[in-house]
């Protein structure tokens, strides 16, 4: 069984004794191994690039290069392979500096011929383990990059350019625009293209918590700070510490909590609540709003220092009605993603449909036009989109004639049984698939005797 589970792997034996090496290839491809040899470190680099490698076996004593210093130079190229060095006259220093540089074991030749083959598979597990974190985060790092913010317009090219620029320092973002133009996404691809990317990435919406509960969520307490503190608990700030914390709709944060705000970004430090102790953190910040903060400011509405400080690098996220070009792309993304979600076939837009998607205002941004993309790959019955799919305001503009009450009425009652049945009589997926409130989907739900038996 292990050598048929060998066989998937590839080992690289980097040594410039030829009959060692030799033997050492052959008791290792008995085992169901591939192996590759190289005689310098050098050319087992350029092999390492080229290939697949999850274990390295490497002499100490090559031609161009001490193999201990070699193990850094693997990891570099290859950061999952794990190393095994050999040498002839082991000594304490150098396998000491061997482990440190990431060497997995440092053995000595010949005295563990035995060692080898348990060795290579231990080595092998520990490397396939870092193979799939090394694989997950890159498949993070690219979903959250800059690659994923769609469009191609002028404005968000430029966006997206500010903020490429700034990522990779360790600046105060303030993101601006309106609701729904994807400021988290904006943070989140600053992360992970900075050199915290490998660190946490913590975000938080300041308007959804009241001013003692959200000084607790960032900054932690102690027990006995309030009623119900029964233990100590650690604030948002310390669990994204070397990483970045998002602060979303920090418009919303109460004065006092800002003067706290302003001691974080001045010296990284905080008091808990409850606490007489200074924690210190080394966090990132990026925040976002949709208000004037400068003007906000001025009316003595939000702290004037804290706003000069949080707007050291600021960006505007331009809204769909200042990027036209890209609705019609951005709509066509989301309905292959939906489309695959229902288990329908790729969507084609008429001209008609079309022609509403540019015409309407989108107040929602980026968020309101996935949620009708999502809306109308649940309430599609074909594979083309007509007009009649969307909401009843992009044909009227929300205004609905009284002649025409009793046919909007059907066909609003269709139109929540629909969605009902798509989410499994679940009302609160269905509420914020239709775009209104709960208690407004209870209420039509009465008006329109909808059953709910699903």
């Amino acid at each position: 069984m292990l050598k048929f589970l060998a066989m998937q792997y590839t080992v690289l034996i980097i040594d410039d004794e030829q009959k060692i090496s030799s033997l050492l290839a052959r008791i290792i491809e008995l085992e169901g191994f591939k192996v590759f040899q190289a005689a310098t470190g050098k050319e087992g680099l350029k092999i390492l690039a080229a290939q697949e490698v999850y274990v390295v076996l490497s002499d100490v004593k090559l031609p161009d290069i001490n193999g201990v210093e070699l193990v850094k130079e693997i990891k570099k190229v290859k950061p999952y392979a794990e190393v095994i060095n050999l040498t002839a006259f082991g000594t304490i220093a150098d396998g000491v500096m061997a482990m440190r540089n990431g060497a997995f074991d440092y053995i000595t030749k010949g005295d563990d011929n035995d060692k080898i083959i348990p060795l290579v598979y231990r080595a092998l597990d520990k490397a396939k383990l870092q193979y799939r974190v090394n694989e997950l985060e890159n498949r993070v790092a690219k979903k959250y990059s800059f690659e994923g913010i769609l469009g191609q317009s002028k404005a968000i090219l430029a966006a997206v350019d500010l903020a490429r620029k700034v990522a990779s320092t360790d600046t105060t973002v303030l993101l601006l625009g309106e609701t729904g133009t994807g400021k988290e996404v904006f943070a989140q691809a600053i992360h992970y293209e900075s050199p915290r990317k490998m660190k946490p990435f913590v975000a938080v919406n300041c308007s959804g918590f009241s001013h003692e509960l959200l000084e607790s969520e960032l900054f932690g307490h102690k027990q006995g700070a309030f009623t119900g503190a029964v233990k100590d608990k650690k604030g948002l700030f310390e669990e994204a510490n070397e990483g970045t914390i998002f602060l979303d709709e920090i418009g919303e944060m109460n004065l006092d909590l800002q003067a706290k705000l302003l001691r974080v970004l001045e010296n990284q430090t905080f008091i808990k609540v409850g606490d007489t102790q200074t924690t210190r953190i080394n966090v990132r910040i990026i925040a976002a709003t949709n208000r004037d903060l400068k003007t906000e400011s001025e009316a003595g509405k939000f702290r004037l220092d804290l706003y000069y400080r949080l707007s050291v690098f600021s960006i505007e996220l331009p809204p769909l009605s200042q990027r036209r070009t890209d609705i019609l792309p951005i709509a066509k993304h989301y309905l292959k993603e939906f489309s695959a979600k229902v288990n329908k076939p790729d969507f084609k837009m008429d001209e008609s449909f079309a022609a509403l998607l540019m015409k309407h205002a989108w107040k929602g941004n980026i968020r309101e036009l996935k949620n009708v993309m999502e809306r109308v790959a649940i309430l599609a019955d074909g594979q083309e989109l007509s007009s009649s799919l969307l909401p009843y305001e992009f044909h009227i503009g929300g205004q609905i004639p009284e002649a025409d009450a009793l046919k909007m009425e059907t066909v609003e009652k269709q139109h929540i049984i629909k969605v009902l049945k798509y989410t499994r009589g679940n009302k609160t997926e269905t509420a914020r698939l239709l775009g209104i409130g709960l208690t407004t989907l209870y209420r039509k739900i009465e008006e329109l005797k909808i059953s709910t038996v699903i």
